[in-house]
């Protein structure tokens, strides 16, 4: 039996709704023979999450996703963070995306996606964005169950696939012992010095802060140091006026008793006068 006939038969069924599938693939077992007829009869109905997924393969939709796996790899090799975070954040919001957009298209056939499907569908696009080998697994358009990357372990794609997965044999081994190590190394001083970037980072922000406290501070005191001398002025200005002013209360006050002195003594001139028209009327 050639692989391809097994594969071409497995398309055309997975391409069926999971309703279809079963009386389709009986039927598809019955017309065929030998082994073919046995394979085809052993391939397994697809769950909801996994239909869903190969609709979107079937509409080409991965091909963005894939791309920007095969850049998150490069980066991760290459030990690069700034570029791996900014991927890593692009990576989210797309799988996201087309996980939303594998719902509709099972919605469109009538099939509902459930919550729990729907975060199945979003770890299977993931998996496969992480792992080269769940990429191709998901690319064949015949998956029969989700798939789900930790980030650290192969992803497990045992009877993941209705056919064959092209290129699975070909998964390049994991690098040698001491390169893992150097790796993990390598990360942990990238890890440490992004920190204490954050942590000089926030110690600057702060400075910066504090010493824009103090300007503003030290312009509030030198503003009150200029009014201060204001002030002083002003009330030497005052305390002078004020001097003045008693010395001419002074001046005014000796004026004044002068002037009451020669009053009272123009009083007893008049009295003195106002006496003797008196005396001289009496005699008349």
């Amino acid at each position: 039996m050639a692989h391809e006939d097994l594969d071409e038969v497995a398309a055309q069924l997975y391409a069926l709704t999971p309703a279809e599938f079963t009386a389709a693939r009986n039927a598809r077992a019955a017309a065929a023979s030998g082994e073919l007829a046995k394979a085809i009869r052993a391939l397994r109905k697809p769950v909801v999450s996994a239909y869903a997924v190969d609709l979107l393969v079937a509409e080409g939709q991965l091909g963005e996703a894939l791309d920007l796996a095969a850049a998150l790899r490069e980066a991760q090799d290459d030990l690069d963070a700034a570029e791996l975070t900014r991927l890593s954040r692009e990576r989210r919001a797309l799988v996201a995306a087309l996980a939303r957009r594998a719902a509709g298209l099972a919605g469109d056939r009538g099939v509902a996606v459930s919550a729990a499907a729907a975060l199945e569908i979003e770890s299977t696009i993931d998996a496969a964005v992480r792992d080269a080998a769940a990429a191709a697994a998901v690319l064949t358009g015949r998956l029969v169950r989700p798939l789900s990357a930790t980030g650290v372990d192969p992803v497990d794609l045992d009877d993941a696939v209705g056919g064959t997965i092209p290129g699975v044999a070909e998964r390049p081994a994991p690098p040698p012992r001491d390169d893992l190590a150097e790796r993990r190394a390598r990360r942990a001083a990238e890890k440490a010095l992004r920190e204490a970037e954050r942590e000089a980072s926030e110690a600057e922000r702060r400075l910066a802060r504090v010493e824009a406290t103090l300007t503003k501070a030290r312009e509030r005191a030198d503003h009150l140091a200029e009014r201060v001398e204001e002030l002083q002025a002003d009330l030497h200005r005052v305390q002078a006026d004020a001097a003045a002013a008693d010395s001419a209360v002074a001046s005014v006050e000796a004026e004044r008793t002068d002037a009451a002195e020669a009053a009272r003594a123009a009083r007893r001139g008049a009295d003195s006068a106002q006496q003797a028209v008196e005396s001289v009327t009496a005699r008349g």
